[in-house]
């Protein structure tokens, strides 16, 4: 299989699924490494097809609909963590993203698409076997999320349980 083939079988794929699928799920697929299908996906990107890479592995990148606001939380345990996304899911809120604010980088974002607790959940074991992969440790636990609701009352919702919960940053 010529690599253009392999490309738009990995455009296809992701294209006819609304899960995330992992480099190394599409790499046993294709046959191939799981180096050639990041290499395959970079390509893709710059050719302008919208991937986003979450945690749980490759989507389609979608547009919201809804309200989408922002808001900077803090935290440094593992239970907070668990807390603060149990908290936006389980009030109707999508975390589409962490962003950080890095003095070498700059703003450091990822693409997270956390929609339910089985997303949380997922998320937290790779944060327990990975927690100095965390971006929040490099700021003293202070970051930043898109989170996507219905609507604005939704959203005022999920940021009065944060605030209650001790994990809204407020100075």
């Amino acid at each position: 299989m010529v690599a253009a083939e392999r490309r738009e079988i990995i455009r296809e794929t992701l294209l006819n699924t609304d899960t995330p699928i992992s480099a190394s799920t599409l790499a046993a697929q294709l046959g191939v490494s799981r180096q050639v299908v990041v290499g395959d996906v970079a390509l893709l990107r710059a050719g302008g097809f919208a991937i986003d890479a979450t945690p749980r592995g490759y989507l389609v990148h979608t547009s919201e609909t809804g309200f989408t606001g922002l808001v900077a939380c803090v935290h440094s345990t593992m239970e907070d963590l668990c807390r603060e996304l149990y908290l936006v899911v389980d009030n109707g809120g999508l975390i589409q993203d962490v962003s950080i604010e890095n003095p070498l980088y700059g703003e450091i974002h990822a693409t997270l698409r956390i929609s339910n607790r089985h997303d949380a959940d997922a998320f937290l074991k790779q944060a327990a076997n990975q927690p100095q992969g965390l971006l929040s440790n490099m700021t003293n636990g202070v970051h930043l999320h898109n989170i996507n609701c219905p609507d604005r009352e939704t959203f005022d919702v999920i940021c009065d349980a944060l605030r209650q919960a001790g994990i809204l940053y407020q100075k």
